[in-house]
């Protein structure tokens, strides 16, 4: 007997009708000579300290070095303390069964770093020695599936791959327990979560952040002119941008002497817009952030959901290409897309037999391709699930395209001796941007079509105005922009070699910048301000008192996601990078421990309900020390932190100010204010001044 273990029971149902196994059974299904068996993605995972016997926060047992690192089954949350997963140990026991009683097993968790530690983590927790083999796939389709079974590859092939996992969770805990245990001993007040990729992200937000507040706008004046040849109008703007008004509005009244314009120059250039690549996973959620407004957790878990309904290929990629064999199968994917209403006249725009091969590259394809649409077509997905789709189907279109020719236009024009310029384009050969019929970028200025100019020639002015225009600060980040930030984190490097070793090189992976997000929003170190995010009071405090310590390093971030891509690929030493990882880890513990902050930055204030005892004022809730008082305003109000500047308010005047995008137990977004009635009690009051409890 054969033992299979997928990572989920949907992927397990797929594979188990595939190998004949229809039998089923609790926690399995069999037949046919196998077993096919799930986890529930990560069963085991490393022990918490309490399973080192170290209970609580002790600046005497810190730095925690474990020494081996025990594995325990997972753990979820019960109240105020953590218990071991039941539904988790009933099918551990199941898996334990099915490997006792099979002579080899087969691994079918995703084809991936974190899949390939969810085996492991089992493997090893079991201590099972039984033989493996990996099903290494990148769709779920019938044909992929058998295609994976006939070129089973041999489990030891995959472990660096395993090493590499291995050691990115243990340094992930070394940094992770030790750094939030030295900085909230340090604060001695509350919880200071830190961690390795997590505290150089929040580090990009807030340095951002700070930027755009800090940026003084200044004013500036162009003049614009404004033009009519062979029936066509067009614009020029002046090269100089004054900085006093009076300046340019003496200026204009001297251009509006003259009628005319000289052309001092014109360039025209040729220029090829090759078609873009493939989606990896960053590059799905950026652009699904820009176009949909998804965030790139929900976009993640939109790609998910296709993969395993068979509809796209495996979505944690990072790459943009495919390899040789791949391509063979290209021409059927397009023509399935012909049945998809959606995409079916940009099929038409398809030259078949001409395809543009420049997505074909075996050398930048590693564990997976990049994104495709498989031949099974969606008939019925929801809104967001068909947006997500199109988009991977129009970019294989795309990308399949020829390059787009350009013919781009320079002018410059003189008006006594004040220089204007205009661009123009023109489009030669539309080639891929046919598909969705857009012949420019969305964050770039749109151009114009000029007529035929040549130098020398002069050009009637119809209207010449003032443009009143201000410098523009750095802008915030959105999820987009933040996950490009941390896709080229390689870029802050300072020494050029290392900036060139670590192009393409970022902070936290394709398959895990999601996650890493979303962990921010849950420490309530960040925030949504319409598109944009932006760190909390807590956010930016954690960052004033770590920007300038190791852990905020993005660079040396981005250097360690190197070291384990060597790992990966059997080109570096885990137990080394290890090492370096506790000595980190040690290191920054002293560095912590030796933080304090600043608490006389917190008002103190009277309790609005015994009105006799000072308040504590923590990170989660806000209490009077009087036992019997016992009054408590919680910070988190319907997913809306509540600043200190509000909590003062709130105390002193009985209502904060109007507290924007709280959200409902329905999930719909409302604006309210937080008041206390004459029993400290707290409401909402909405602007049309209708009272509600809360």
């Amino acid at each position: 007997m054969k033992t299979i273990i997928a990572e989920k029971p949907s992927v397990a149902r797929e594979i188990a009708l595939l190998v004949g196994a229809s039998d089923k059974k609790d926690g399995y299904l069999t037949g046919n000579g196998y077993f096919v068996t799930w986890a529930f993605g990560h069963l085991i995972g490393l022990g918490m300290p309490e399973d080192y016997g170290i209970s609580g926060f002790d600046k005497g047992s810190l730095p925690i070095l474990p020494y081996p690192f025990l594995l325990t089954v997972r753990k979820v949350k019960k109240e105020k303390s953590y218990a071991t997963d039941t539904r988790a140990l009933k099918q551990l026991k199941v898996i334990r069964e099915l490997f006792d009683k099979c002579d080899n097993i087969i691994v079918a968790t995703d084809a991936g770093r974190e899949g390939e530690l969810i085996f492991r983590y089992i493997y090893e927790y079991l201590k099972c020695d039984k033989p493996f083999e990996r099903l290494w796939i990148s769709s779920l389709t019938e044909k992929a599936i058998k295609k994976g079974f006939d070129n089973l590859k041999d489990g030891a092939a995959f472990d660096g791959l395993y090493q590499a996992a291995q050691v990115r969770s243990r340094a992930d805990w070394l940094v992770g327990i030790n750094a939030t245990q030295a900085l909230s001993i340090a604060a001695g007040n509350g919880v200071y979560s830190l961690g390795r990729v997590q505290t150089p992200t929040l580090a990009l937000i807030c340095k951002r952040y700070l930027e755009n507040k800090k940026f003084s706008v200044q004013q500036y004046w162009q003049i614009q002119l404004l033009h009519n040849k062979e029936l066509i109008d067009f614009k020029s703007l002046s090269k100089t941008k004054w900085e006093e008004v009076k300046l340019a509005n003496d200026t204009l009244k001297a251009i509006q002497r003259s009628d005319t314009a000289t052309i001092t120059l014109v360039e025209t250039k040729s220029v090829t817009e090759q078609p873009p690549l493939l989606f990896d996973l960053t590059g799905l959620q950026k652009e699904a952030n820009k176009k949909l407004n998804l965030s790139a957790e929900e976009t993640l878990n939109i790609a998910q959901s296709l993969y395993e309904k068979k509809f796209i290929t495996y979505p944690r990629t990072g790459s943009r290409y495919i390899p040789e064999d791949v391509w063979a199968e290209i021409p059927t994917l397009v023509r399935a897309l012909q049945d998809k209403e959606t995409c079916k006249q940009a099929v038409s725009k398809m030259k078949w037999g001409r395809f543009n091969k420049r997505i074909v590259n075996d050398l930048r394809v590693t564990d997976h391709h990049g994104l495709l649409v498989t031949d099974k077509i969606p008939s019925a997905l929801n809104a967001k699930e068909n947006a997500v789709y199109d988009m991977i189907a129009f970019r294989l279109l795309e990308a399949l395209s020829q390059a787009c020719i350009k013919e781009l236009t320079d002018v410059t024009l003189q008006v006594f001796h004040y220089d204007f310029t205009v661009k123009g384009s023109k489009i030669i050969e539309s080639g891929w941007r046919s598909i969705k019929g857009n012949f420019t970028d969305e964050d770039t200025e749109p151009v114009q079509d000029l007529p035929e100019l040549k130098k020398g020639n002069e050009i009637k002015i119809k209207e010449a105005s003032i443009l009143k225009k201000q410098t523009k600060p750095p802008m915030l980040y959105t999820e987009a922009g933040l996950l490009s930030a941390m896709e080229n984190a390689g870029k802050e490097m300072r020494n050029e070699e290392e900036r060139k070793a670590l192009h393409n090189i970022g902070i936290g992976t394709p398959a895990t910048r999601a996650s890493i997000i979303e962990t921010l929003f849950t420490r309530n170190y960040i925030q949504r301000e319409k598109k944009s995010l932006i760190p909390t009071e807590k956010g930016l405090q954690v960052y004033d008192l770590v920007k300038y310590r190791k852990i905020a390093d993005v660079a040396m971030t981005a250097e360690w996601e190197l070291a384990l891509q060597k790992i990966e690929n059997n080109e570096a030493d885990a137990r080394a990078f290890q090492k370096e990882m506790e000595t980190y880890a040690s290191s920054i513990t002293d560095e912590l421990l030796q933080t304090s902050i600043p608490k006389d930055n917190l008002p103190k204030l009277t309790c609005p309900k015994c009105k006799s005892q000072q308040l504590i004022i923590g990170d989660k809730i806000v209490k009077c020390l009087y036992e019997v008082c016992n009054w408590v305003q919680f910070r988190n109000v319907c997913g809306v932190q509540i600043s200190i500047a509000n909590i003062e308010n709130l105390v002193n005047k009985g209502k904060t100010t109007l507290i924007k995008g709280m959200k409902s137990k329905a999930g719909k977004k409302f604006d309210a204010y937080i008041v206390l009635n004459d029993k400290a009690e707290s409401s909402f009051e909405f602007e049309k001044n209708k009272n509600y409890k809360k």
